[in-house]
């Protein structure tokens, strides 16, 4: 999961309201049921010491769930009687959990938000394209790239002879140049879009033509999926289900990468790989002490959490600055901190990937991930 989208969360100050609450409406009794929990969470929002005005601004949000076309839960982060951040959750939480704490709680977010990449679909055919842009929360259409309109016969039939040929060489160039603007349309997209993987679909011929044209990096996060179609009224539902299937193998494919470069990495001098060749010690973080110090270094390109991450509410002391975060007060003051102040791990790890521009992947239990549960893949090692 990219954590960009939670940096407006840092930006001020706390203590924050953080509620995790179920939002589907699945039986017939849902109007009732969501009364209750937002009850649930303003209780233990008060219990908690929230102040009144913070309280109302995360009921007020809760209380405007849209009854048709909702997610099936959402997490509120609110400070200073203002919501900040509301997320659509991809995953129902488990009961409710609300808290009132110096940092967001925001280590929840990764198992709930949802592994699947974003991701461009590109509807082509031989006009032109359009693209959509899937992400955790919702999908929009981003552009239209129109090509060169097509040749026409007029109303005289053309002569099987040289004319034929000028015809059809006329119809290839025009398609290729179609081909030419969907690309480079694409190329132009990717980096300002956020998008992992792209999906080319539509006219076989046509979208084969934009996959050669692409970048060679855009090209090996490419797939094609057939039964998509620019056509307004075409049945999305077989393609939809090719793009989730190539939006899971993506995300277990990029876990199971991150998880091999872990623990070649966390290898001691001395020990040899598969091959017997010395691991290059040092590129991975394990523990709460060595990940908190490899993110105050900005050196964590990959947090690896793990669900059943036994150290992840383990008290640090953190400053107001995203990098000011120790294990121990001593260390924090030692950082020019004054009033160092007591926060759970993963948020505290959390927050400073999250303005590094890192990126956390959640382990499954029972995969052999970092001991504790909290680990990281260093971009770069000292």
């Amino acid at each position: 999961m990219e954590l960009g989208f939670l940096k407006p969360l840092f930006d001020r100050p706390g203590p924050w309201a953080s509620a995790y609450i179920d939002t589907t409406r699945a039986t017939e009794d849902a109007q009732k049921q969501q009364k209750l929990r937002e009850r649930a969470v303003a209780t233990q929002l008060i219990d908690a010491g929230a102040d009144a005005y913070t309280c109302r601004a995360v009921m007020d949000r809760l209380a405007h769930e849209p009854v048709s076309g909702a997610p099936p839960g959402r997490a509120v982060f609110a400070a200073g009687a203002e919501v900040v951040l509301d997320v659509p959750l991809g995953v129902p939480p488990v009961g409710i959990e609300a808290t009132w704490s110096l940092l967001p709680h925001i280590a929840p977010l990764p198992g709930l938000v949802g592994e699947e990449p974003a991701c461009l679909v590109a509807y082509i055919d031989r006009t032109g394209a359009d693209v959509e842009l899937r992400d955790a929360q919702r999908s929009r259409m981003l552009v239209t790239a129109d090509g060169k309109e097509l040749p026409g016969r007029g109303h005289r039939a053309v002569p099987a002879d040289r004319h034929e040929w000028h015809y059809r060489n006329k119809v290839e160039n025009t398609l290729d140049q179609t081909a030419d603007l969907i690309a480079n349309e694409l190329a132009r997209q990717w980096p300002q879009s956020g998008a992992q993987l792209l999906v080319l679909t539509g006219d076989a011929r046509e979208r084969r033509a934009v996959f050669h044209r692409l970048p060679e990096q855009i090209r090996a996060v490419t797939v094609e999926a057939e039964n998509g179609s620019r056509s307004a009224g075409a049945s999305q539902s077989v393609l939809n289900r090719q793009i989730a299937q190539a939006r899971e193998q993506y995300a277990q494919t990029r876990l199971e990468a991150a998880l091999g470069r872990f623990r070649a990495g966390r290898r001691r001098p001395g020990e040899h790989g598969a091959r017997g060749v010395d691991s290059n010690p040092g590129d991975a973080a394990e523990g709460v002490p060595a990940v908190i110090e490899a993110a105050r270094r900005h050196q964590v390109g990959t947090l690896l959490l793990g669900q059943d991450a036994s150290d992840a509410g383990r008290e640090v002391w953190i400053g107001p600055g995203v990098d000011e975060v120790a294990v121990q007060r001593g260390q924090a003051q030692a950082m020019g901190v004054q009033k160092p102040e007591r926060a759970r791990a993963d948020d505290a790890v959390l927050r400073s990937a999250a303005a590094a521009d890192a990126e956390v992947l959640l382990v499954p239990e029972g995969a052999s991930g970092p001991a504790g549960g909290l680990g990281a893949v260093l971009r770069w090692t000292a």
